[in-house]
């Protein structure tokens, strides 16, 4: 079995902005992405405490679109900013794994009923196409951070499909916020190769039920998912 090091899951997971800064909404929008980023590739570390002086260092940003996406994050529950003091960045534990995932699952069991009921079949195969595809790559060539990175993109694309099939950008917005959560709860998560194929066959097993049109195989199913999911960040699987 092989692992990525944190070094190369970092490499996998951040890809970096080329943007130019601009004012407004959309450097705030930039700031917003570039703390992520940072606390996702690891030169952020979750759990520390920085001021907002060493962030605009680290980050190359203005003050006050720095200070507009940090009172963004700490809606989000990413951070907690100490008046006078500084930011204090969450670090995942038990509580935020079985919440978030409680979450995701109360959301995506509902909108699993609705994509079995609405989406093209041609949709479906795709995703079910693409999943046997990786399936066999992982097979094939291991836990590469290639490979982890087409997983990350097959999972979003998986989960995206299945939300918007509620139609509700109320709920794709707080599903989007969600992934940032989940990220930080898999920073310490190892990638192996039984890891990988379990998450895959547990999206095949709802696309499966999607394409036999059973919404209640396809929310049992999803529902399956997340539990065991959650099983594998707590290391019980």
């Amino acid at each position: 079995m092989t692992t990525t090091s944190r070094s190369a899951r970092a490499r996998t997971t951040t890809k970096p902005i080329e943007e130019p800064l601009e004012s407004g909404r959309r450097l705030g929008d930039l700031a917003y992405r570039r703390i992520l980023e940072a606390l996702f590739d690891r030169r952020l570390q979750a759990g520390s405490f920085i001021s907002q002086g060493e962030l605009v260092r680290l980050l190359d940003l203005p003050i006050q679109p720095l200070r507009d996406a940090l009172r963004v994050l700490e809606t989000e529950g990413i951070l907690k900013i100490h008046a006078r003091s500084g930011i204090e960045f969450l670090k995942a534990d038990l509580e935020l794994a079985r919440s978030t995932y409680q979450f995701r699952s109360i959301i995506e069991r509902s909108a699993a009923r609705t994509y079995a009921e609405t989406a093209d079949t041609a949709d479906i195969v795709v995703l079910i196409d693409a999943h046997q595809a990786l399936l066999d790559r992982v097979e094939a060539e291991g836990a590469t951070g290639a490979v982890q990175e087409a997983m990350e993109q097959l999972e979003q694309q998986f989960h995206s499909s299945i939300i918007a099939a509620l139609r509700n950008p109320m709920i794709e917005t707080t599903a989007r916020r969600l992934k940032n959560h989940v990220a930080l709860i898999r920073l310490d998560l190892t990638f192996t190769v039984p890891r990988v194929i379990r998450t895959i066959r547990e999206h095949l097993d709802v696309l499966d039920a999607c394409l036999a049109r059973d919404p209640a195989a396809a929310e049992a199913a999803l529902g399956h998912h997340f539990q065991a999911a959650l099983q594998r960040i707590l290391g019980m699987v």
